[in-house]
């Protein structure tokens, strides 16, 4: 991986990279057998998706920037359901610095906390959401816009919505950085969180996006 003479072949033509992205495609195939114990080969819908993904979270610059990526934004990966955003979430944590490394929430499990613990449930992903050494925690938030609302004192919240919003309030101060997989589209996601949520996703987040061909991972 540390060859300098890679090249990574992109739409507007070969980047020069240390990476070799061949082997490392070959590698995500080997880790998705690895911990979901099922063979898998890289489907040609899903590369230019995959390849997205490794050039962010290895933090490669010159093809980060080829494929329209900001590395300090999050992700955004949407795409239909069973396509698999969420194992290569969890095989791109593998990737990782440590401190970088993912933490794993599904929307409905921070909606169900938050009917049992109220808005300190939120407070975990915010405020609360820092190692010791002042580093934010990342969190990837699973089938966002799925999740039903919480009730807090027989009222209605749109619990995703407040974590959303303070999570940005800190990866506009604090540079906290959040992913989101979700099947639904932007205009979709407008409709469950409002414009104003939808604007800040805009800042927070890139996105990346798997075709509608892309095969069904859970046969």
């Amino acid at each position: 991986m540390g060859n300098q003479e890679n090249l990574t072949p992109m739409s507007q033509g070969p980047i020069a990279t240390p990476y070799d992205y061949h082997f490392l495609l070959q590698y995500v195939s080997k880790l998705r057998k690895d911990m979901f114990g099922r063979d898998f080969i890289i489907d040609d819908v899903d590369k230019p998706v995959i390849t997205k993904l490794l050039a962010y979270f290895l933090k490669d610059k010159t093809v980060a920037e080829a494929e329209g990526l900001d590395l300090k934004k999050g992700v955004l990966l949407m795409g239909p359901t069973g396509c698999g955003k969420t194992a290569i979430m969890k095989i791109m944590s593998n990737f990782c610095a440590a401190k970088d490394r993912l933490e794993f929430r599904s929307s409905n499990e921070v909606v169900l906390d938050f009917d049992t613990r109220a808005y300190e449930a939120i407070i975990q992903f915010t405020k609360k959401s820092f190692y010791s050494t002042g580093h934010p925690r990342v969190y990837c938030f699973d089938d966002l816009g799925l999740e039903p609302d919480g009730h807090h004192y027989g009222k209605s919240v749109n619990v995703m919505r407040e974590v959303l919003l303070s999570r940005y309030n800190y990866f506009i101060s604090r540079r906290m950085i959040t992913h989101v997989t979700t099947k639904l589209y932007s205009e979709e996601l407008g409709e469950r969180y409002g414009e104003h949520i939808r604007s800040r996703m805009r800042e927070m987040f890139n996105r990346v996006l798997y075709v509608d061909s892309s095969p069904d991972k859970r046969h």
